[in-house]
């Protein structure tokens, strides 16, 4: 019997189709700096963001045969040093895209009509200055006719394409790789269409967008910094639901305090998981603590997936 550790959990589904192939799967956490030790004791690990699997962790298990990584970025895996040593290290990139388009638009949303401000005020004085607050927050504007920059168009970029099409958006798309032309946009259940999009350089993607959404690996220097928010357009609206590191945060508050920006969606943060507090409290930002996967739906399929990589592997190496 192959034992498996989901030491950042996995969802129930996965987990009983791992069980009804024959697998023990403990989703016990064990801290990091016990993990050398108690690893000692599988075949596999699953992981999400939390649990780190580096080189020393590797050297410390030579029984270990699998790494998988329940998600899209595998950025807390040495992913090359672990296939060096002869394992397997799998994950699910697709299952949890549209979960994170959807978030990208829920920031969306509260940013053009203040909505992250609005939450945190409406408690302490709706009731004595109601008429104040509904002046303040009266100037909110609609995506519909507006253009969005996506900067990254894998999975991800391509769902949250998807949407703004749905809303009648206009996307202008960035990627290091080849672009589709356009993509098939479904409305309602069942109708499908074929929708434009516009393959431009990140320069005039910065440069024209009203909306920049990143959804990028995490990189060494950072994607998004006072170059680029200088040559953005005034009060333009900035989401990453993508990795920390690929905003320059120093450069973001800036921005944000200038006016040059009007607000930032940020799922993602360099510090994880203590983030600045000059962000979690400033006014212009919508905040969400690194959920973009984190809906039922995307659980449920990512669980699903990983579980049937794990038993595919698993079935090879018997």
């Amino acid at each position: 019997m192959f034992r498996i550790l989901a030491n950042d959990g996995i969802d129930p589904i996965g987990k009983e189709l791992l069980e009804k192939a024959g697998f023990q799967v403990d989703t016990t956490h064990i801290p990091q700096d016990q993990l050398s030790e108690g690893l000692k004791n599988y075949d596999g690990i699953t992981v999400r963001s939390a649990t780190k699997v580096r080189k020393e962790l590797i050297d410390a298990c030579p029984n270990i045969k699998l790494i998988g990584r329940g998600g899209v970025g595998m950025d807390n895996i040495d992913v090359d040093y672990a296939r060096s040593k002869g394992l397997a290290v799998v994950n699910t990139p697709a299952a949890s895209s549209l979960s994170v388009a959807e978030l990208v638009f829920a920031h969306l949303f509260t940013g053009i009509r203040f909505l992250q401000d609005s939450n945190r005020k409406m408690p302490v004085e709706g009731n004595t200055k109601f008429n104040d607050l509904k002046k303040a927050y009266a100037k909110g504007i609609e995506l519909r006719g507006k253009k969005i920059g996506i900067i990254g168009f894998g999975r991800i970029g391509r769902e949250t394409a998807k949407v703004a099409l749905g809303l009648g958006m206009e996307v202008l798309a960035y990627d290091l790789f080849e672009i589709p032309n356009e993509l098939e946009v479904i409305i309602g259940t069942d109708i499908r269409v074929n929708c434009p999009i516009k393959v431009v350089s990140v320069e005039q993607l910065i440069k024209e967008s009203d909306f920049i959404s990143l959804h990028v690996p995490f990189s060494e220097k950072p994607i998004l910094g006072q170059k680029e928010f200088e040559s953005m357009k005034n009060g333009v609206g900035v989401v990453n639901c993508s990795r920390g590191g690929t905003i320059d945060e120093d450069a973001l508050i800036q921005a944000l305090n200038s006016g040059k920006l009007a607000f930032a969606g940020l799922d993602v943060f360099d510090n994880e998981p203590s983030p600045r507090q000059d962000l979690l409290t400033h006014p212009k930002v919508s905040l969400t603590p690194h959920i973009g996967a984190s809906t039922n739906e995307a659980q449920e399929r990512i669980g699903t997936e990983l579980a049937n990589l794990i038993i595919d592997f698993f079935k090879s190496v018997k």
